[in-house]
């Protein structure tokens, strides 16, 4: 059999970030609230009930569309999606079928362009709820804006995918469009891929509903080649389907036919009017990212800071606070110094960079600098750096340091005033502690003496020990070098 070829195109919902729903005042949920509490006539879709246009949810597609290098419609229009389902209050769900608000984009994935061929806005569906045995609807999800990005079939591989989605909600999260939480249902992928031979152009379509993290994405696709390469392999003929992902089985299993555009029976939603932007209330020219997109950060902090740390990347307030700290460092260091050379500050931003990506990391366990229990302020931190890179406390000190002024928010001066914590640079106190050390310890000494490097760093270590970590470990080392020249 010829080598097959495979084509992967993504479907992706995002939930807006909006304060009302898409078609109704109700409140666009971002934290839990009793089942069918945040509801009305629009979004049960009661008979009568007039929808209305949230103005919010619009620009932020449009804003999302720019940062992908879309084309911006002048005009667009709701249509009505029809089908049934228990979810779906009104029998319809009010969605765009012909006239998106945004076409032809694109993002660039570790050099390749995956192309975007839509990104257009609808209304999201109540939840279904089985437990007990039975099946319950919560509305309080129905009628939450939703965006929907579909790519051109321009991936080919489960990573790939995985990778497109993850920068993706990076993006969305940078541009306050979307949360993009997809443990809370925020996001959702979908994934259509077929095989083909080579020099046919696509094969039987199958779709995979309802992918709900980045790694379900990249196992699922993965999967379904292997799957329908064995098929295809054996003879047999691929079914043009929907089907899901088990994790407990790791395998994706058939769950209906695949519906074709015409089964929804689209037409223009009669209730709503066409969206003129030429003559909208705002100006789509007007409306701007607001933010710097994630691939120019990793180029700027790379050109900057001359760092490639993904985190500061993923985390946009981690970055933003590494930032923050650097700034107040050169600040501090310009008040101490009259010129500051490059040397002394890439070594200060290395300091800066090491110390929250290990030391202020491990103390955060998983929690955020933006959670108000965070009392470290960027000043304070980029203190103690500047007093670590001075040499006026050790690195062991400065940890220390740095977990009291977690803790309480203090200042690291003030702290170590108040603990005696500064470091012993003064010879005559290091001679006398030295000596204490060398009588104590005279296997060390002789072993020194007989070539043994590591006896000298034993003997460092106890001097560090018996000054609780106050002494400058360059003047040790020194001290006792000198003591056997």
């Amino acid at each position: 059999m010829k080598k097959l070829k495979t084509t992967i195109g993504l479907e992706i919902h995002a939930q807006l970030k909006t304060r009302a729903k898409m078609f109704c005042s109700c409140s666009n949920l971002s934290k839990k609230a009793k089942s069918n509490s945040k509801v009305c006539a629009v979004c049960l879709g009661y008979p009568g009930a007039l929808p209305a246009i949230n103005e919010k949810a619009v620009k932020k597609v449009i804003r999302a569309g720019k940062a992908l290098d879309c084309e911006i419609a002048d005009f667009s229009r709701f249509d009505r999606k029809n089908y049934f389902y228990p979810d779906l209050p009104k029998g319809y769900q009010i969605s765009q079928h012909e006239f998106p608000l945004c076409k032809n984009g694109k993002l660039k994935i570790n050099g390749k362009e995956i192309g975007i061929n839509r990104i257009h806005l609808e209304e999201d569906t109540g939840s279904l709820i089985h437990e007990g045995g039975v099946s319950l609807i919560d509305f309080n999800r129905s009628g939450v804006p939703l965006m929907e990005l579909v790519t051109e079939p321009d991936i080919s591989s489960g990573r790939e995918a995985k990778e497109f989605a993850e920068e993706l909600r990076l993006i969305l999260r940078y541009l306050d469009v979307s949360d993009a939480d997809m443990e809370k249902g925020q996001m959702r992928v979908e994934v259509n891929i077929s095989l083909a031979e080579d020099g046919e152009d696509l094969g039987t379509k199958v779709e995979i509903k309802n992918l709900n993290s980045f790694k379900v994405v990249e196992q699922a696709v993965d999967y379904e080649i292997k799957r329908q390469t064995e098929v295809l392999e054996s003879g047999g003929e691929i079914s043009q389907e929907t089907r899901g992902w088990r994790e407990g089985s790791q395998k994706t299993v058939s769950q209906r036919a695949k519906e074709e555009a015409h089964d929804y029976r689209y037409f223009p939603e009669p209730d709503l009017p066409p969206l003129d932007l030429s003559k909208a209330p705002f100006k789509k020219e007007e409306i701007t990212l607001g933010s710097e997109l994630p691939q120019n950060r990793r180029e700027r902090f790379k050109k900057e800071y001359k760092i490639e740390e993904e985190l500061f990347i993923t985390d946009k307030s981690l970055g933003d606070y590494f930032e923050k700290v650097v700034s107040e460092g050169l600040d501090w260091l310009k008040t101490k110094e009259k010129e500051l050379g490059k040397e002394e500050r890439e070594e200060l931003i290395s300091l800066c960079c090491n110390y929250i990506l290990s030391d202020l990391q491990g103390l955060l366990e998983g929690s955020s600098v933006e959670s108000d229990d965070f009392k470290t302020t960027p000043e304070n931190f980029a203190e103690l750096i500047v007093l670590l890179h001075t040499e006026e406390i050790s690195s062991k000190i400065a940890k220390r340091v740095l977990k009291e002024m977690f803790k309480t928010g203090g200042d690291p001066s003030q702290i170590i005033e108040e603990q005696d914590l500064k470091q012993v640079k003064d010879e005559g106190k290091l001679e006398k502690i030295i000596e204490e050390v060398m009588s104590e310890n005279k296997q060390a000494v002789e072993d020194f003496k007989s070539g043994k490097e590591e006896a000298k760093q034993f003997l460092i270590g106890q001097v560090m020990a018996k000054t609780r970590g106050k002494a400058d470990p360059g003047a040790v080392n020194k001290i006792i070098s000198n003591k056997f020249n």
